[in-house]
């Protein structure tokens, strides 16, 4: 009877013992996850690593894409989670939105084409006036002849594929002139990546009707979801972790004015010290002048911008 009662009494301070022990230990896990959530605030640490949400509609230029296709689902899946995960250049991609949206979008408008396609320069250049290896240029990346073809002026001297308004308007006739040739915006989207004359031909070979249908090489089956994923990031950041001030947003360029330059300029170095400004300065605001120089024989009219 000792011996069952010492036996008793070592089990129940055996199971005192753990008692107070888990419930020490769960006092310190809570402690540790508070003190971890309140480093979080801190720290102000924005983003969780999560799938992206594909429960809901989406479309680019009002047209709908086909969610309950799982191979659609997929590509899109891996667009939204690359571009959202995708930290520095995302970011950077959604300030410089605020700087050349509203322009872009202005005449965008004004030529009857849909807001969305603002997101196929951000495709294209990174909001930026890039130069690809095989020699495209400027946020809509057009090669010489196309420019050319679409009114630029490209020389030596002036290149207006880095001019954002006349470029602007130089795609807004070509994305519309892919969508007369193939019916819808999605197919004139995926047109400009790889060319009309390819595409053409793939239709024709597969038989397909619309963009899903089709086989395409990498980067085109890849294109138009990547410019609904950046639809998607840049107008809704917040949902994708991107938290921004709007203090550190990029502001658009408006304080400037206009001079009229009819003549030849000898250097533009020179001409910039005539208004008071710097000759990086008068770049930032012409990007499309890439000479020291404008010889302009023919005595055209250019528009150059002088910062206020």
């Amino acid at each position: 009877m000792q011996k069952s009662l010492a036996t008793y009494t070592l089990i129940l301070a055996a199971f005192l013992t753990i008692a107070v022990f888990a419930s020490s230990t769960q006092k310190e896990e809570n402690s540790t996850k508070q003190n971890f959530t309140s480093s979080m605030v801190e720290k102000d640490i924005p983003q969780v690593i999560k799938s992206v949400n594909l429960d809901k509609d989406f479309s680019f230029a009002g047209e709908a894409f086909p969610m309950d296709n799982f191979d659609v689902k997929e590509r899109l899946d891996r667009e939204l989670s690359r571009n959202t995960y995708w930290h520095s250049n995302t970011l950077l991609n959604i300030k410089k939105g605020n700087k050349y949206f509203p322009m872009m979008k202005r005449i965008l408008k004004e030529h009857g084409v849909p807001e969305d396609f603002i997101y196929l320069s951000v495709a294209e250049s990174d909001l930026s006036n890039a130069v690809s290896p095989a020699g495209a240029k400027g946020f809509w990346q057009f090669m010489k002849p196309t420019g050319k073809q679409y009114s630029l002026e490209i020389n030596k001297e002036v290149d207006e594929r880095y001019h954002l308004e006349k470029a602007t308007v130089a795609f807004c006739k070509y994305i519309k002139g892919n969508k007369k040739r193939f019916g819808n915006w999605l197919l004139a989207a995926a047109a400009y990546n790889m060319g009309g004359t390819r595409l053409s031909k793939e239709i024709k070979l597969q038989k397909g009707e619309s963009y899903f249908d089709l086989n395409l090489n990498q980067e085109t089956s890849r294109y138009v979801f990547r410019l609904v994923a950046l639809k998607e990031i840049m107008t809704n950041p917040q949902d994708f972790g991107f938290y921004i001030e709007e203090a550190d947003l990029y502001q658009p360029i408006d304080n400037f004015y206009e001079v009229e330059v009819k003549e030849p300029v000898a250097n533009w170095g020179s001409f910039a010290q005539k208004y008071n400004i710097s000759y990086r300065m008068l770049k930032v605001y012409n990007p499309w002048l890439v000479s020291t120089s404008l010889t302009n024989k023919s005595r055209k009219s250019y528009i150059v911008k002088i910062p206020k």
